[in-house]
């Protein structure tokens, strides 16, 4: 209810009357005066009320005469009386109804009762009514009231003063608060104060208000009393305290700071006056020193006083809190003076207050910021806030390094004796409470064995103090144990934090505005405020030192988790807010002070030595006091949670980490977490001392780079307590994590991060040099997992990454390193390729080249597990993105293709495996551009020689490309057809020429020649196997897809390609080495015919050569269209040519199967079986054609896709046979007569005896060599016969007989002689008969110019059989000649020897050849002129002459049935031509002939059988009876010499002429009875017959008869005597055949004369006959059976005698 409300007054009225009549009623009697007045007062009361309406005006009013009454009853003295007045005054007063000059009234009364000292405490009550209800008291009165309230605080009355003391406070509120209601009532109002007449009067009050100059008078008092002066205003005041006054001033100056900021007569007053007074009073303090003794100081030092002195820091508070921006340079000394409160030497109190007081500061960050603006930020001024900061470490380290008594106390309690004072505290845990050995749980700081318990002294952010606040105390509480420690660290935590908050805050705002200001100006640049950013460096300047001394000396004394983690954060937002300004010494100050606590103490790592090296050379002074940055201790009394190695170069011992060294590494972990974007180039300083923790805790990087737990490898294995054991997943996960939140730093910050990594990975390489060591992974694993979260922004940091993995860590010696460095490369490129980017990487290819280019320069390392982690990634690349590659193929495939021979073969597996995928999963995806790339590299596989399968794997991948260009022929020409067009004009616009390999060709012909030329590298390469694959593989893709190229490209096959490898080939044969190889290690055998280089080389060529031929032979047609092909066909004779030359068998034989080849001898259809097979097996049919049937169409090509087309298309015509027409383009007699050339060279070369004596190794051509060498002939025959002239069968005939000349070698003899009871030839006998009976038929049907022929071919033969008797000689060579050898006989020559051929055989079927040649052309001109028959007599004269002594029987038989058949056919022709004198030589050479034969000088072997002899002498018979038929009948035409001949010859084989001399033994066998016979009988016939032509043939004929008749009868004669002689005893054999002989001789004659005419026969023959007779009758009586059944033969005849005789007339007659 309010008090003017109607009941209120009605109240109010009531009351007062009732009031007026309880005084009178009490003063009735003793005081009537006072009765009168009350009763006066009810009156008046009663009138005021009924007059008017507004009652409590009227009352006001009147007021002074309506108190009048209650005054005088105060007047009373009475106590009863007074007690009821007051009230009444007091309920007048709260309705307001009281007048000024009432108040005054009421003012004085109550003075009055004061110094009589009555009723205090209602005066006070009265005073403090009176003045809070109304503000009609002022000035004087104003004054009078509060000087009564003081003067009541000084009574002898404890509670009186209590509550006088808080009127006093509470009427100085008043005062005050008047005037700030007075300045809100005129607020708005401009007044114009009028000058100031200067400030220096002290009462320059005129221009305040009422209100405002009460407040002024009485502050302006309340200075003077607690500067002990005389108050001006204040009359009469008898005494104060400095305690009070100071008190009160804080109260006013605290909650009424807008009074003294806005009018400046009491900021005068404040500046003049209070602050003054402040620093006059703290005099005492300043000088005194602890400990100094008062008798040292000149004068009598003041001691400090707790009271004064706390209060006095309270108003300092004050005044710094609210008027900082008016008492600039006060504020200063006041600062100053707290930091030198804070020192050591002042009393432990003091220090207390101080530091409360300090906190305060503390708390308030905007108030520091202002100190740093006026103090720290101008010239020539105290650094105040750095001292603060300062001198609050300072403060800190003195309470560890200066104990006070009772710290001293309290730690050497439990150090018992023990020297050092520190184990013992360590042992007896924390301070005092550990005396019972029990580790107490009280949070405290330790550090070199001064333990100091923390306390909770505040809130976080409020300071709240305790001494401070002891308004009551009079003596220096004592201080409780680590109080003012505790209110140091809340300090210290409450300024960083304070700071931190608000420059972030302002940061924070001023980020949002540049923000708001790029959206609102994109085109605009951003200009911060530079002062805000001074004005924060320069307070993290100033205080960072300070900060960094004391934080780091608590954490390592901290044994408080909590205290701990309140620590770590604090340097953890230093270091942040540090970075985020960019102050770099700061901010890495700060991390190394995180990371050196997450380290073992004393633990040696270079990076944080440097650093902190650099913070302690800035000992900084605190008023002249150094403070050093305290190393940490090693006695941290903290539980050990791991043991584990020191990462360092030299092996140490272990190393243990702490549970705080775990905290602090998580702290370490949330810095680089959250606030890695300004950690800067300190990220080097976090990751160093992550790296070390990871490796002492063990931790290892597993896949991705993400860290594991895994054991130690080597020295003691490190010691995990479970406590850590359940951190560590926890801890690798926050680091991971850390690493996948570079994915949200700036490409600045992010660079940072990487070059950290880097030189922290350098770091670890330096470390792992020369030892074997496990090396520190940690940096190239978090490289590892930094690139693959940042995947997206990959390029910027692509090459510093891979550059260092690459340069550096994959090429560390270190194994280890290295696998580790290769493993995070190649998963970065594999991730990288993987990465879907945004454009696709098949959209951005320097994108692409850019991930693979790390990829190839790993080929430059030389390490092999290096390159094998680099191509096992490439088969995974290809496995995952090979469709994708494109542009990104050369690469790859320069990786595969870099192998070195040096490599190991695992290496090239690898690469090789790559390479395979590649063929076969990835040519149609790759740009057609790559696909030579492709080619190099199959070959460079080809030609390595480290794995020989992979050579050969890698032809066969070869024929696969090849097979691949054929099938995607037209979309390949077309690609590389674009792209050449794209290059062209590049090269013209540069204004070169277009360099690529064999330029001219169109771009897909090209491909072909480089697919080509790389397997002719690999058919010269040193292994035969490789050769014989490449060799096989480049004749096939030639002859399978060679129509495919262009005619012009063929030149260049032809040259480059085909002839340069003949040359490369015939080289490399010529010269390989003829040193055996033994055979390979171990169960390789390496079969004879391959045990020398040169013999492995020879297979090569043979091959090389015969898949050239065969390309010359199928694909004819094509070639002739070049311009050159007869120089092609030139220099391939040429090749072929010295290839059978050459010293080898097998290429020389081999040539000559490719000579035939090339001349198409052999149908290249059935060659195709043996070498075509890889075709044939591919489906691929071979372009042939057949010789044979050049002229009809060739066989027609069937095929299922447009194979015809192609050829068309690529040939223009279809490949089949030419037209008839083109037969002459194929005849071309030049090619011929070079193939002949070629053919007669190698021909003589080969055949041409060595020279000199025959050495050693003078190489003798083979059988088979020479063999096919004469049956090409006949072939090529065909071709030149036109031309052929008599010259070249001369030449012919040298080779064939040079040929047949050669000898065999004996060790392969076995396989070409035959055996030597068959008469066999040998196939080169063979074709030499072949070769000229080729010629012979041609002749025969030839023009008759040819026929001049014959005799040259006649002689040829001739010549062969004469090698019946008499072997031809080759050179000067021995040979050993075999004839009558038997088989086993040449298992016995010397390996090294030569055996001649048998060459009867030969000479035989010459002969024959002969004789059948003869009968066709004996009537021929040229026959009968160049004495052909004459020449076969001479030649047969050898072997018969030498009959027996022949080496062969069969010869001279042959001869001699040959001879009787040339002459049955020749001497008809001879006697026809006697008139041309042709024949006449012949004659005699018959009769030498005959006479050789028939009486040869050789002797029968002694092995002849009877019947064998028999049958030769049937032999001569027919001689006789050929000379008996063919010649003595036509003796006429004969010349007569020979004749004679013939008849003498006769005559001497007949009977008669059989030698007497014959031995018994040999008579029977020697003596041919049948051809004496014979003789006889033709000679006798020859001689009876009447056509004698001469009468010497006559003569000669009778003479033989009577020798032969006279010596029988001798014979006879001594037959008979002697048997009559010998009696019973048998004669001499040879007597015994000599009259057989006889016997029969006689009965011979008998036949003859019978038969012929008797008029032929002389007289005295017949005369000698008959006197035979009685002769023989003798012998009748002989023993000997045989001679009688001769004589019995002889006897016979004689009967033709027996007839009557005639008469003598008629025998005289005749």
């Amino acid at each position: 209810m309010s008090t003017s409300s109607p009941e209120a007054v009605k109240k109010l009225l009531e009351n007062m009357q009732t009031d007026l009549r309880s005084l009178s009623m009490e003063c009735k009697k003793k005081f009537p005066p006072v009765k009168e007045a009350a009763e006066s007062g009810i009156v008046k009361i009663k009138t005021i009320a009924a007059r008017n309406t507004d009652i409590l005006a009227a009352l006001k009013e009147n007021s002074s005469e309506v108190v009048q009454p209650f005054l005088m009853g105060c007047g009373t003295k009475e106590p009863k009386i007074t007690q009821l007045c007051l009230a009444a005054i007091q309920r007048l007063m709260s309705h307001e109804v009281v007048s000024e000059a009432a108040a005054g009234n009421i003012i004085n009364m109550l003075w009055q009762l004061m110094e009589n000292g009555l009723e205090e405490l209602k005066l006070l009550q009265t005073v403090l009514v009176l003045l809070t209800t109304n503000t009609v008291v002022h000035d004087e009165v104003l004054s009078k009231a509060i000087v009564l309230c003081f003067r009541l605080h000084f009574t002898k009355d404890n509670i009186t003063n209590n509550t006088a003391a808080a009127t006093v406070r509470q009427v100085v509120t008043v005062v005050f608060e008047r005037m700030v209601a007075e300045d809100e009532r005129f607020e708005g109002i401009v007044e114009q104060p009028p000058p100031v007449q200067g400030n220096t009067n002290r009462r320059s009050v005129s221009t305040l208000r009422p209100s405002a100059k009460d407040a002024y008078m009485l502050f302006q008092d309340l200075c003077q009393l607690v500067n002990a002066d005389a108050p001006y205003w204040l009359v009469g005041m008898t005494e104060m305290t400095r305690t009070f006054g100071l008190e009160l001033l804080e109260s006013v100056l605290n909650d009424f700071p807008g009074v003294f900021l806005q009018h400046q007569e009491f900021s005068f007053l404040l500046k003049e006056r209070v602050c003054p007074l402040v620093i006059k009073l703290f005099s005492p303090n300043i000088k005194f020193r602890q400990g100094s003794s008062s008798a040292a100081s000149p004068a009598p030092v003041e001691k400090p006083y707790f009271p004064i002195c706390m209060r006095l820091l309270r108003v300092v508070s004050v005044l710094i809190k609210h008027f900082y921006s008016l008492l600039v340079t006060e504020c200063e000394i006041f600062l100053s003076l707290l930091v030198k409160f804070l020192d050591g030497e002042k009393p432990q109190w003091l220090r207390a207050v101080a530091v409360e007081s300090v906190h305060r500061l503390c708390v308030q960050p905007h108030l520091l910021r202002s100190f740093c603006q006026s103090y720290d930020m101008k010239q020539h001024s105290t650094k105040v806030f750095r001292d603060i900061v300062n001198a609050l470490g300072s403060f800190i380290q003195s309470l560890f390094i200066v104990p006070n008594a009772s710290n001293a106390a309290a730690v050497s309690a439990p150090a018992g004796g023990s020297g050092s004072g520190t184990q013992g505290a360590a042992q007896g845990g924390p301070g005092a409470g550990g005396v019972s050995g029990a580790l107490t749980t009280q949070a405290a700081f330790e550090y070199r064995g001064t333990w100091i318990p923390l306390m909770t002294v505040s809130v976080q952010g409020s300071a709240k103090a305790t001494y401070l606040e002891m308004l009551d105390k009079v003596e220096p509480p004592s201080i409780p144990e680590g109080y003012a420690m505790s209110v140091a660290f809340s300090a210290l935590l409450d300024l960083v934090r304070g700071i931190t908050s608000m420059i972030e805050r302002e940061l924070a705002a001023e980020e949002e505005a540049a923000a708001q200001f790029r959206e609102a100006h994109p085109d605009q640049e951003w200009k911060p405020q530079a002062g805000a950013h001074l004005v924060w460096e320069e307070m993290v300047s100033a205080c960072w030192c300070g900060l960094l001394a004391a934080l780091s000396l608590l954490l390592d004394a901290s044994t408080d988790e909590t205290a701990t983690e309140n620590i770590l954060k604090a340097e953890l937002t230093m270091a942040s807010l540090c970075g985020r300004l960019g102050l770099v010494t700061p901010r890495d100050a700060f991390i190394t002070a995180i990371c050196k606590a997450s380290l073992p103490p004393h633990y040696a790592l270079t990076v944080l030595s440097s650093n902190a090296a650099n913070l302690s050379s800035k000992a900084y002074s605190i008023q002249g006091q150094s403070v050093q940055i305290i190393s940490p201790s090693s006695e941290s009394h903290q539980q050990v949670v791991a043991v584990g190695q020191p990462l360092t170069a030299q092996p140490q011992g272990t190393v243990v980490l702490t549970a705080k060294n775990i905290q602090c590494m998580r702290t370490l972990l949330n810095l680089a977490h959250c606030h890695g974007a300004v950690l800067g180039t300190s990220w080097q300083l976090v990751l160093a001392t992550l790296q070390h923790l990871v490796w002492i805790l063990g931790l290892k990087p597993g896949v991705g780079g993400a860290l594991k737990p895994g054991r130690a490898v080597e020295g003691p294995s490190t010691v995990l307590t479970t406590a850590v054991m359940t951190d560590l997943p926890v801890i690798s996960n926050i680091l991971s994590r850390l690493f996948e939140s570079s994915q949200y730093l700036d490409d600045v910050s992010l660079h940072h991060l990487i070059n950290a990594l880097c030189s922290l990975s350098l770091e670890a390489m330096e470390m792992a040099y020369g030892n074997n060591k496990e090396p520190s992974l940690f940096a190239v694993a978090k490289l590892l997992e930094t690139g693959l979260v940042n995947m997206d922004r990959i390029e910027i940091l692509w090459r510093p990454l891979t550059g260092h993995l690459l340069e550096k860590v994959c090429q560390h010696p270190n194994s280890r390193m290295r696998e580790w460095g290769a493993e995070a490369l190649t998963a970065l490129i594999k991730a990288g390729l993987a990465y879907k980017h945004d454009p696709p990487l098949a959209q951005n290819q320097r994108l692409q080249l850019l991930l693979l280019n790390p990829l190839k320069e790993l080929s430059n390392v030389l390490q092999a597990d290096i390159r094998q982690k680099q191509l096992e990634s490439v088969l995974q690349i290809l496995q995952s993105q090979g469709d994708c590659l494109g542009p990104g193929w050369p690469l790859v495939l320069g990786v595969i293709g870099a192998i070195r021979n040096d490599q190991g073969e695992s290496l090239i597996r690898t690469a090789f495996q790559c390479l395979q995928l590649v063929v076969t999963d990835f040519l149609p995806t790759m740009p057609c551009t790559c696909l030579q790339i492709v080619v190099d590299v199959a070959g460079s596989f080809g030609l390595q020689n480290q794995e020989l399968n992979i050579s050969l794997t890698s032809i066969g991948l070869l024929w696969n490309i090849s097979d691949y260009f054929f099938q995607r022929g037209e979309a390949i020409t077309q690609e590389l057809e674009r792209e050449e067009e794209a290059l062209q004009k590049q090269a013209q616009e540069k204004g070169e020429t277009l360099n690529r390999p064999f330029h001219p060709a169109p771009p897909f012909d090209c491909l072909w020649l480089c697919l080509y030329a790389k397997l002719g590298e690999l058919c010269v390469d040193p292994r035969p196997a490789v050769r014989k694959s490449a060799g096989q593989t480049l004749f096939s893709t030639i002859a399978a897809h060679g129509t495919l190229l262009q005619q012009p490209t063929w030149h260049i096959v032809v040259w480059k390609v085909l002839f340069q490898l003949l040359d490369c080939v015939r080289t490399s044969s010529t010269t390989a080495d003829k040193e055996k190889i033994e055979s390979g290690g171990g169960n390789i055998l390496i079969h004879h015919s391959r045990d020398t280089a040169e013999k492995q080389w020879a297979e090569t060529w043979v091959l090389t050569l015969a898949g050239v031929a065969r390309i010359f032979n199928t694909r004819r047609y094509l070639l002739q269209q070049l311009s050159d092909f007869f120089e092609a066909w030139e220099v391939l004779l040429n090749h072929i040519q010295s290839a059978a030359l050459s010293k080898n068998n097998e290429v020389s034989l081999a040539a000559l199967k490719s000579f035939q080849e090339i001349l198409q001898i052999v149908t290249p259809v059935k060659d195709s079986d043996k070498a075509g097979d890889a075709l044939a097996a591919m489906g691929v049919p071979p372009v042939l054609i057949d010789p044979l049937s050049a002229s009809g169409p060739g066989r027609p090509l069937v095929r299922s896709d447009s194979l015809v087309e192609r050829l068309t298309r690529y040939n223009g015509a279809e490949m089949q046979a030419p037209p008839p027409g083109e037969e002459s383009a194929l005849e071309d007699s030049a090619l011929w007569w070079s193939a002949w050339n070629t053919w007669y060279r190698t021909g003589t070369d080969s055949t041409r005896p060595p020279s000199g004596p025959a050495e050693k190794f003078s190489f003798i051509p083979s059988q088979p060599f020479l063999t096919a060498l004469i049956q090409i002939f006949p072939a090529l025959y065909q071709h030149i016969k036109a031309n052929f002239s008599m010259e070249d069968l001369k030449k012919l005939g040298v080779i064939l007989h040079g040929a047949v000349s050669v000898p065999i070698s004996s060790d392969a003899s076995p396989f070409i002689l035959p055996s030597y009871t068959e008469a066999v030839l040998t196939s080169l006998q063979e074709a030499v008969l072949t070769a000229l009976d080729v010629l012979q038929k041609a002749i025969c049907v030839g023009p008759e110019n040819l026929q001049v022929m014959y005799p040259a071919i006649f002689e040829q033969l001739l010549l062969f059989v004469e090698f019946s008797c008499k072997p031809p000689q080759y050179g000067r060579m021995e040979t050993k000649h075999v004839a009558n050898a038997k088989y086993n006989q040449i298992q016995l020559f010397a390996p090294a020897e030569w055996v001649a051929l048998n060459y009867v055989p030969f000479a035989e079927r010459s002969l024959e050849v002969v004789v059948d040649l003869y009968h066709k052309t004996a009537c021929h001109k040229a026959v009968i002129n160049e004495k052909v028959l004459q020449n076969i007599i001479k030649t047969l004269r050898m072997p018969l002459g030498l009959k027996y002594a022949c080496p062969s029987e069969s010869t001279w038989k042959l001869a001699v049935s040959s001879l009787l058949k040339v002459l049955s056919i020749g001497l008809p022709v001879a006697r026809q031509h006697a008139s041309s004198g042709r024949f006449d030589t012949m004659w005699p050479e018959l009769a030498n002939a005959f006479e050789d034969f028939l009486f040869t000088k050789s002797v029968p072997p002694d092995n002849l059988s009877i019947q064998e002899f028999q049958k030769n002498e049937a032999v001569d018979v027919e001689v006789v009876q050929l000379i008996s038929t063919e010649i003595l009948p036509f003796a006429n035409f004969i010349p007569k010499d020979f004749v004679g001949q013939i008849m003498a010859m006769l005559n001497k084989g007949s009977i008669h002429s059989q030698s007497p001399s014959f031995t018994e033994a040999e008579i029977d066998v020697r003596m041919r009875e049948e051809f004496s016979k014979v003789c006889f009988e033709t000679l006798l016939q020859f001689s009876f017959s009447n056509k004698v032509s001469t009468p010497q043939e006559g003569y000669i004929s009778r003479m033989a008869l009577s020798v032969l008749l006279k010596r029988s009868q001798d014979v006879l004669r001594r037959y008979v005597d002697d048997e009559r002689l010998s009696g019973r005893c048998p004669l001499p054999r040879q007597q015994v055949t000599e009259i057989i002989f006889v016997l029969k001789a006689i009965s011979t004659l008998m036949d003859s004369l019978k038969k012929t005419q008797p008029e032929n026969v002389d007289g005295n023959t017949w005369a000698q006959v008959i006197a035979l007779y009685p002769t023989l009758v003798e012998c009748i009586t002989c023993s000997s059976s045989e001679v009688s059944a001769a004589l019995k033969e002889a006897l016979g005849p004689f009967k033709d005698f027996m007839q009557p005789p005639i008469s003598k007339v008629q025998n005289g007659e005749s």
